[in-house]
């Protein structure tokens, strides 16, 4: 009910203590002056992609980079802010909630008073929804004292997480203007960024003088790319899923007889299963993405696991714990395109007991040999982006019920003669996006509510707030902002888990796969043997906020050297150096050297940037 949103309630004495903890802030954001460095203007990552995204956003699109500086940078093209009167900034939960979400709002809530103590911030109650029905409160410091440092988004709450038709634009559009928004802040992954971009798009078109800027803000740890290292929830998520995995896997080594098949929430791509696996080190991970490059098949993972089953049974060892993600059942060649028949009956209006009856006859097939209670859960209608119900399909009961009566078959047949194989399945879903957020997404969520408010200071439309260094300390961290546009992508056919959502052509800020190819999956195929075979579980214990293990970050974010906003800034240096020192007048070898070097580089890059030369370079 909206009478809940907002309502102080009742911390327990850690929540209290929690709630008293103040995030830090790198020096670029303190102060009263807002110190701003554009960059170049940005492109798209594949040059193919640039037409199309110019065209969808021509007000939006190629808009420079900003990076903001701290009151002793000497930048003299620097944009120095003094004057910051009074505006009026709404913000929204758009994603499903991820711990620390609450924190934006806090930084956003502060960046705004510290600037000026007349500023105002609405928050809508209920996600989109409220946006569209204009439902708001005013956002204060005694209304945030019950939110600050906690999990949840129970302070707006959320439904739908989309502002895409265009009726639901016009909705939060006529919202903007009625509430007299100078800003509108949206919290939330890969599908409330795009619709944040589009959103801009049309308020630049229609003269609309609300400035949209969004935050990367999801627990699935898949708005990643050039700009976004990771997302705030993720840390947290991982953190206490990792405990969780590691008592299970104490567990296992006590008891010696059972194995833990764990599904983990993280939907379609297995960031959170790679990060667990990282963190806790449990015999085995199916992530998707291996699934989908190597187009295994449910007898080939059933297969798979049996095979690790006995190689542990020849060493005398009767127990594991074996992770799966959450889009795992998307990522199976044949039971995706098994999904697709089903939702494309649904869409024709063809009842759930009569699907069974309409479908081709290798699906009908396949349907039949699956156990009755997946039968029923793939029969759920599909999610807003046709992507399955994946948080109600079990596919860790679906391969433990193969593994089994594989395992039977085998000890029947003589070929396996260890013990009799014993399963238990977990879902670790809604046990972990509730969650008190860890000190890093308390700061991080924070740090960008902070930057949401220089955004808006720089009169910047279409941008999401981005921190970079995160690796590092705080007082480290470089803060910028990038045009959402400059992260889209074009999918240009359809291809993998829930591609009958995607609308072939449009650009879109596309959920980042798991890189088979970074140091993160390296780092595990190294330890993937030792994970099996010896036991190697490690268990982080509880989510810490002080002491050891409090300033602990993701493997994932750890292992990568990801600064591109860093790198981006040190080539304009190089740059800025060459014309310093290739002037006219300087030697004739000076300026031999200079061109011979700069031939080669452009060459090499003029190669590398021609339009399909991207996904050439990327295999």
């Amino acid at each position: 009910m909206d009478s809940d949103f907002g309502i102080a309630r009742e911390l327990s004495d850690l929540q209290k203590l929690r709630s008293l903890y103040q995030p830090e802030l790198p020096p670029c954001l303190q102060g009263t002056a807002v110190r701003v460095e554009f960059g170049d203007s940005t492109t798209a990552a594949d040059p193919s992609d640039d037409h199309t995204i110019s065209r969808s956003f021509p007000n939006t699109y190629r808009q420079r980079l900003a990076h903001f500086l701290r009151d002793t940078a000497k930048v003299p093209n620097a944009q120095v802010i003094t004057e910051h009167p009074a505006i009026r900034v709404g913000v929204v939960f758009c994603g499903r909630q991820s711990p620390g979400g609450h924190n934006v709002i806090w930084g956003l809530h502060d960046a705004l008073k510290v600037h000026n103590k007349n500023s105002t911030l609405i928050g809508f109650l209920g996600g989109s929804e409220g946006l569209f029905a204009q439902k708001a409160l005013e956002v204060t410091d005694d209304i945030l004292a019950t939110y600050k440092n906690q999990g949840g988004y129970d302070l707006l709450g959320r439904t739908k997480d989309q502002i895409r038709t265009t009726e639901q634009v016009k909705a939060a559009m006529a919202a903007c203007t009625a509430l007299k928004l100078d800003g509108l802040v949206i919290i939330g992954g890969v599908t409330s960024n795009t619709d944040a971009a589009q959103l801009a798009e049309t308020f630049a078109v229609e003269k609309c003088p609300t400035k949209v800027v969004g935050v990367p803000v999801t627990l699935n740890g898949d708005l990643k790319n050039q700009f976004v290292e990771t997302n705030v929830g993720f840390d947290t998520i991982c953190k206490v899923n990792s405990q969780l995995i590691s008592n299970v896997c104490t567990d296992a080594l006590s008891a010696e007889k059972y194995y833990y098949f764990i599904r983990l929430m993280g939907r379609k791509h297995s960031h959170v299963a790679l990060e667990c696996t990282l963190q806790s080190h449990p015999n085995m991970v199916i992530l998707g993405e291996e699934v989908s490059a190597s187009k295994f098949t449910l007898f080939d993972l059933t297969k798979k696991i049996c095979d690790a089953v006995q190689a542990r049974a020849e060493q005398d060892k009767y127990h594991g714990v074996i992770l799966l993600p959450e889009g795992l059942i998307e990522s199976i060649p044949e039971v995706y395109a098994l999904l697709q028949e089903i939702h494309g009956l649904l869409k024709q209006g063809v009842s759930v007991d009569n699907i069974s009856t309409q479908l081709s006859p290798w699906a009908s097939a396949l349907f039949n040999f699956l156990p009755i209670f997946i039968r029923k859960q793939l029969l759920l209608h599909p999610e807003s982006d046709d992507s399955a119900q994946l948080s109600q399909i079990e596919t860790e009961k679906l391969l433990a019920y193969l593994v089994e009566a594989e395992i039977n078959k085998r000890l029947k047949e003589g070929t396996y003669k260890g013990k009799k194989f014993n399963a238990i399945c977990h879902f670790f879903g809604y046990q972990a996006r509730g969650s008190l957020p860890s000190k890093f997404d308390c700061d991080y969520a924070y740090v960008l509510g902070h930057i949401c408010y220089h955004v808006l200071a720089a009169g910047l439309n279409g941008y999401m707030a981005t921190v970079t260094n995160l690796k590092n300390p705080v007082n480290k961290w470089k803060c910028g902002a990038a045009p959402i546009s400059a992260m889209m992508t074009v999918h240009r056919y359809g291809h993998g888990a829930g591609a009958g959502a995607v609308s072939i052509g449009k650009p879109a800020v596309h959920p980042a796969t798991v890189d088979l190819k970074s140091k993160a999956y390296d780092l595990f195929c190294q330890n993937a043997r030792k994970f099996l075979m010896d036991d190697v579980y490690r268990n982080p214990g509880p989510l810490q906020f002080d002491g050891a293990g409090a300033d602990s970050k993701a493997v994932t974010l750890c292992v990568e050297d990801q600064d591109y906003m860093g790198r981006i800034k040190k080539l304009q240096e190089h740059l800025d150096k060459v014309r310093n020192i290739v002037k006219p007048g300087c030697s004739q070898d000076v300026l031999k050297v200079a061109l011979s070097a700069m031939a080669s580089v452009t060459d090499i890059l003029g190669v590398m940037s021609t339009p399909g030369a991207h996904t050439q370079f990327q295999e």
